[in-house]
């Protein structure tokens, strides 16, 4: 398996990005594969906020929000899905499966032996997520939910269709302008940011993967059992629940969102950010704020 793992000088510098990087590469069915996460705050800390970010992102969507859930004396860990950020990259798409994703990010959590986790999720860091919880219920106490669903096989509308269509086209997305169409003063400094993690198309297979992997009808994918388990699960869920919604998101926006809502028996109503895009994390202090007052 060809492996790529993208120089470490191309993150030097980012724009309101001062975390040091972690790094683990002996994780169980992992050996040898290096997977980076930020970790801020005392290892002790009450609350451990574990964010995860979705496609086509990595762990610098939270650089607006890690600093104010470390202020309020949390502990904040931030991974990188393999194939994003400073994690390692397979170059073979066929690798990049919703279990590849889904067994790291449990093989992750059991090494840090996070525990009472505020679960932060928006995209596909929702999607696989909000599973979670069917690994290790007992360390699930919140949830911070943004734009997000969960992987039914329900029918997807058409926006999610042509961002499907778009991506399987586009084997060297950019990836930068992506984010910059979403929030147009996003500066120079923040679109390279986001490039940062992919020098050329070789880098991009999890990129391309990501779209494809989202069931989109009842064909028996083992991802919509689960995904149907873990919904089920969350509807017994008694722990405090905050939904933000980027309300311009044109594939999981409102309609979507106020359905998801409707899971969460103590989710109140949202926060509602009415410019928000997709990667409504690019409003994270906003959020922030609101969901500290909200848990008091």
């Amino acid at each position: 398996m060809s492996i790529l793992r993208t120089p470490d000088e191309r993150f030097s510098g980012l724009p309101d990005w001062p975390f040091a990087p972690h790094y683990v590469d002996d994780l169980p069915g992992y050996e040898g594969m290096r997977a980076h996460y930020v970790d801020e705050g005392p290892r002790d800390a009450e609350h451990t906020f574990l964010c995860l970010h979705g496609e086509p992102s990595w762990a610098y969507l939270y650089r607006k929000m890690i600093p104010g859930f470390v202020a309020s004396g949390a502990r904040v860990v931030a991974p990188d899905f393999f194939g994003f950020g400073r994690s390692d990259k397979p170059e073979d798409d066929a690798i990049y499966t919703v279990p590849f994703h889904r067994d790291y990010l449990i093989a992750l959590v059991e090494r840090l032996d996070l525990r009472n986790i505020t679960l932060v999720v928006q995209d596909w860091g929702g999607l696989i997520g909000l599973t979670l919880p069917l690994a290790f219920p007992d360390r699930i106490a919140r949830l911070l939910i943004m734009n997000t669903a969960f992987g039914t096989g329900a029918a997807p509308g058409p926006g999610f269709m042509a961002w499907r269509q778009y991506a399987a086209s586009t084997p060297d997305m950019a990836v930068g302008q992506l984010f910059k169409r979403g929030k147009a003063d996003m500066s120079d400094a923040e679109v390279a940011a986001y490039d940062a993690p992919f020098p050329d198309q070789r880098y991009k297979a999890g990129v391309r993967r990501f779209p494809q992997l989202v069931p989109i009808a009842d064909d028996g994918d083992p991802f919509i059992a689960l995904s149907v388990a873990a919904r089920d699960w969350w509807r017994g869920f008694q722990g405090p629940v905050f939904m933000a919604v980027g309300m311009a998101d044109p594939v999981l926006g409102p309609p979507v969102m106020e359905a998801m809502r409707k899971t969460f028996p103590t989710c109140g109503p949202p926060l509602e950010i009415a410019d928000g895009g997709h990667f409504v994390q690019e409003h994270g202090e906003e959020i922030v704020a609101a969901v500290l007052k909200a848990w008091g």
